[in-house]
């Protein structure tokens, strides 16, 4: 299987794909007026204390307080006092220091954390903690007993916080992995120094820059090319893997072609696909996804399959089909939360079995944390994706002024009633003989043509006269009635 990194570089904006044979598989926006703040080291100011919810409400000097749960303060202080009541650890008014863990989405603000974590391309250094801990993707016993004893002598020799060995740590030299260490504690020291400074509500440390990031998270062996079509972007990549990664310099290249980078694999063709409700299938079934404020809902439809040679091998093979292309598009469009999967009924417990397997395999490529649970009485999938920042929707799009996000309208038959009823509340209230209504041209035509009888039928019983006014600006369920 081929995989290949696609960064796409512009002055407002860096984009990054991950293809897979020839297709892409995740997309990651950065945009210069909203950079993600997760990874963020902040000296916030505590501006509300709630026992009830045991969280606190932060200012860090962003639109709206962040959210601190008291989980996610320091372990060591929480095993020191031992205590379940955020009261006895903050108050009003305090100043600490925090990292973003989520970026606000929503209407709701930033998730913040007091367990200081770096990350560098091999390990994540925690200055607060006083264990280590290894990735649980990395499987084999003996590596994994390996890097903790090269961690857990580090840091007693430094006297230092925790450790945590990445999934890029596997097999890595001994020398390596110290020399990553160093560089940690060293730039610890630096923000270590600047928190002391720095006055509360004031931004520390930031993360690196998406590009960068590319580099240090999403490079994995096996990648066969890491192509970026910025020189500039490219000396710096260059620069950040000759020191911490040297091994992969081979594979970044920098793309100077006449055609865009990401045309040349259909990444804004398929950008566009991944905002639609309906994904079609190769066998010509199809998914419609409907996204929430609450969960995310995946309906499996057959469409125009009929394969097969019976109806239960048909449906099997339709949600064989669909639970590869849902796990897919989940991780492309980064849905998050409370994900609900119908698929198509299926009588047959084994292959119910199997549907669930293929969905858990196809998952596994999938950086997000996943949980799925078993098929429902109702024959439906519940799932959890965690959250690690806004959907693609969500980065692209924004709510439809003229349905409100709805997605429906009124039909103009719907507000041509609309009108006569409030028509017959002006006329009662106010007794007059003469009213304009404004409305939008489609709704104006309906009256004046289907609904002209029923029209001259209210102005006799009424006893007024009413004229109308087509308003181009007006959308389908707009409308106003002037009294004259």
């Amino acid at each position: 299987m081929s995989e290949e990194i696609l960064i796409n570089v512009t002055p407002p904006e860096t984009r990054v794909a991950v293809v897979e044979n020839g297709v892409l598989q995740e997309i990651i926006i950065e945009r210069g007026r909203q950079i993600g703040l997760v990874g963020n080291i902040y000296k916030g100011r505590v501006c509300r204390v709630l026992p009830g919810m045991q969280a606190a409400f932060v200012d860090i000097g962003l639109p709206r307080s962040a959210f601190l749960h008291i989980s996610d303060l320091c372990a060591r202080e929480l095993e020191q006092k031992g205590s379940e009541n955020i009261e006895h650890y903050l108050h009003e008014g305090q100043h600490i220091v925090v990292q973003v863990v989520k970026d606000p989405l929503g209407s709701k603000g930033a998730r913040l954390t007091m367990e200081i974590s770096i990350p560098s391309r091999f390990q994540v250094y925690m200055p607060y903690a006083n264990s280590t801990g290894i990735s649980q993707r990395i499987e084999c016993a003996s590596e994994r007993a390996r890097l903790k004893a090269c961690l857990e002598a580090f840091r007693l020799e430094h006297e230092c916080g925790g450790f945590i060995a990445r999934t890029a740590a596997e097999c890595v030299e001994e020398t390596t992995l110290i020399a990553d260490m160093l560089f940690l504690l060293k730039l610890w020291e630096a923000i270590a120094a600047k928190i002391a400074n720095a006055q509360p509500m004031t931004f520390i440390h930031k993360d690196l820059p998406l590009s960068v990031r590319t580099l240090r998270d999403l490079y994995k062996e096996g990648i066969e090319r890491v192509r970026v079509d910025s020189k500039e972007t490219y000396q710096r990549l260059i620069e950040f893997a000759e020191i911490f990664v040297p091994d992969i310099v081979p594979v970044i290249e920098h793309y100077s072609g006449e055609c865009p980078l990401f045309d040349i694999y259909s990444v804004e063709d398929e950008i566009q696909k991944a905002l639609e409700r309906r994904v079609g299938l190769k066998s010509g079934g199809h998914l419609v996804f409907d996204q929430t404020e609450s969960m995310t809902t995946v309906d499996v439809n057959t469409g125009g399959y009929v394969g097969g040679r019976n109806l239960e091998e048909t449906i099997f093979k339709t949600n064989l089909e669909a639970a590869q292309t849902i796990a897919r598009q989940l991780r492309l469009r980064n849905l998050g939360g409370i994900i609900i999967i119908d698929f198509i009924d299926m009588n047959s417990e084994d292959h119910k079995k199997q549907v669930l397997k293929a969905l858990e395999r196809h998952l596994e490529k999938d950086r997000a944390k996943t949980k799925i649970t078993e098929v429902s009485v109702l024959g439906l999938v519940e799932m959890t994706r965690k959250r690690t920042r806004e959907s693609l929707q969500h980065i692209l799009c924004e709510p439809c002024k003229t349905c409100g996000g709805s997605g429906v309208l009124k039909t103009p038959e719907s507000m041509c009633l609309e009108i006569f009823r409030e028509i017959i509340r002006e006329v009662r209230q106010y007794n007059v003989k003469k009213l304009l209504v404004l409305a939008s041209n489609e709704v104006v035509e309906m009256l004046l043509d289907e609904e002209a009888d029923m029209l001259a039928e209210l102005e006799a019983f009424l006893g007024v006269r009413i004229k109308f006014r087509a308003e181009a600006e007006y959308n389908q369920e707009q409308y106003d009635v002037v009294l004259l």
